[in-house]
């Protein structure tokens, strides 16, 4: 791949608060985009400088150049293609590892300027910087930065251009890996001091606890429960007394009468309309049933992240995860997937092998309800009974243990140990915490409010054309006998091979058992994932394994709901 002239390059390990500073550097005008030939993702924008628009590539985040990885490819492969100057980002807190990269990328010799970020951090840990020192050290412009409050931002422009226009390559001899660490413990131990008196605050004390077995592991069932109930109640609340009654006293009637006014009775007002109504369910499931219980999660989820408490919960989990063959972090892509599938399944990129990406993206495709599917569960079932809400959850625990163990034991393959970088624990920015939610908000509405309002338009009018109720007879054995439910009942499973979750809302107006409830919930746990989720794992993996997992999961939603359904009957539920 060849940049255009004047492409500057972002990079940095992980963890560094890269993605900050290429956000106040470039606003909104980015594009994120495949490397040519891998599945590895960069983003692409544009920063103002005083000459013009320059283009600034986010290079993926690594801690070496040494090519050991796809990550770690694309990043020596956008060195070696002609950037006009490479902006480094190190950490002050993780100095000596960021220390290293930045000696690695100097041995490319090209215009290069350093940053050094989170350096109020450092401080509060009582490091003391010398950034005069570093910088006539290095040979090199340095900038120091609080991406997160937006500091130093306008001097790294400033540096950059002086970088560009100089074009002066920094001249560094090629050093072994052993010469280079010491190089970097020199220079650590030189610019980057500890005052001896300091203590451990409280925060890093509870940062080093959260990560033991005691009390580790009755936190994160604490915080487990907190954010299930509170993702519960918010979302409860916000739909009960805020979204159905606006929805319900307010809209329904004024589109009614508008549609009413406008189109006389027929097929075409009972579409818009009817039953399955394009302008009443087509509002009413994504905004008023899942939408609250969206914005509740996705608020808990960003809060969980910018506090560093999910790489806590990786390393707390490691042990248990080993038993269903994955490792600690794979808990990350696994929770994301709660969230919604595809960024679940793109984070799998991260993991060390080939096997464990596949093993927990089939994870997240078979037993990990997105966040529509589960405002959708909680819809359900929490009104009826919280038992029957928490026995779903519960069963997608157990599936995704099983199918974790016998992946491990047929898939070919070994899944390396990972090293994981633990960040500070610190309370999220108000600021920074409600642009995320925002932003995922955003996502739900385009990837998926929008394909739900698709989906409900045509069922409407497969449904008042008669095609749904012809489905419902053809299959009305499985849905009436296996699975225990009304016949009409089958529409739901043809809109589920739309969108998962609609195999869930429909039941919510049909006359139905809490044991019916139920046993449709588990069928759209289980139930073929959403069109995007299978493209997804095409794309990733190969169109193999994404027919293979359409089949698979309408096999096993049906045997499963079927299972619970004849259990339940014989139990008396």
């Amino acid at each position: 791949m060849k940049f255009q002239q004047q492409t500057l390059l972002l990079m940095g390990p992980p963890n560094v608060g890269k993605s900050a500073i290429f956000n106040h550097l470039t606003g909104m005008n980015v594009s994120v985009a495949n490397y040519i030939g891998t599945t590895v993702e960069f983003t692409e924008g544009t920063m103002a400088m005083p000459g013009g628009r320059t283009a600034l590539v986010d290079v993926p985040g690594t801690y070496t150049l040494a090519a050991t990885n796809d990550a770690e490819k694309v990043a020596v492969d956008m060195l070696e293609s002609g950037p006009a100057g490479v902006i480094c980002v190190i950490d002050a807190v993780n100095f000596e590892s960021s220390l290293y990269l930045l000696l690695q990328v100097l041995e490319y010799q090209l215009p290069t300027m350093v940053v050094v970020n989170r350096w109020d951090l450092a401080q509060q840990k009582g490091y003391e910087l010398d950034f005069g020192g570093l910088e006539k050290e290095l040979g090199i412009p340095l900038v120091p930065s609080i991406a997160v409050a937006g500091q130093g931002i306008p001097e790294i422009i400033e540096t950059a251009a002086r970088m560009v226009s100089s074009a002066r390559t920094p001249s560094k001899p090629v050093l072994d890996d052993e010469e280079r660490w010491a190089k970097v413990e020199s220079m650590a131990r030189d610019y980057r001091r500890q005052k001896a008196d300091m203590k451990s605050t409280r925060r890093e004390q509870l940062g080093v606890m959260m990560v033991k077995p005691w009390p580790g592991l009755p936190l994160a069932l604490l915080v487990l429960t907190v954010v299930f109930a509170f993702v519960v109640g918010v979302g409860m609340g916000l739909r009960q007394y805020l979204l159905l009654p606006a929805f319900r006293g307010v809209m329904i009637p004024l589109i009614e009468t508008a549609v009413e006014a406008v189109i006389p009775p027929g097929m075409v007002q009972r579409i818009l309309i009817g039953e399955y109504g394009f302008l009443i369910k087509g509002i009413e499931w994504p905004f008023t049933l899942v939408l609250p219980y969206v914005a509740s999660f996705y608020f808990v989820l960003s809060f969980l992240e910018d506090s560093g408490y999910l790489p806590r919960m990786a390393v707390l989990v490691d042990g248990l995860m080993n038993r269903i063959g994955l490792q600690g972090p794979s808990i990350i892509p696994l929770l994301l997937g709660y969230g919604c599938g595809i960024p679940g399944i793109l984070a799998t990129r991260a993991l060390s092998s080939r096997k464990e990406r596949i093993m927990v993206s089939v994870l997240i495709c078979t037993a990990v309800p997105c966040i529509s599917q589960t405002g959708a569960f909680i819809s359900l079932l929490a009104a009826h009974s919280i038992g029957a809400l928490l026995g779903v959850f519960f069963v997608s625990i157990l599936a995704m243990a099983a199918a974790g163990l016998i992946m491990d034991r047929f898939l070919r393959g070994s899944i390396p140990l990972t090293i994981m970088e633990v960040p500070e624990l610190l309370m999220p920015r108000a600021d920074v915490l409600s642009k995320k939610v925002l932003m995922r908000l955003r996502s739900y509405i385009h990837n998926g409010a929008l394909p739900m309002i698709a989906a409900v338009g045509l069922a409407s009018v497969l449904y008042e054309s008669g095609l749904m109720a012809a489905w419902g007879r053809a299959i009305s054995p499985v849905v009436t006998g296996w699975l225990n439910l009304p016949e009409e009942a089958a529409v739901p499973l043809a809109l589920g091979i739309l969108r998962r979750e609609l195999t869930v809302l429909p039941l919510i107006d049909m006359d139905v058992t809490t044991l019916q409830l139920f046993t449709g919930a588990l069928v759209a746990l289980f139930y073929v994932p959403c069109i995007a989720m299978v493209g997804t794992i095409s794309r990733e993996y190969g169109l193999k394994l994404g027919v293979g997992i359409l089949v698979g999961t309408t096999v096993l939603a049906l045997f499963i709901g079927g299972l619970a359904s004849q259990t339940g009957l014989i139990l008396g539920f």
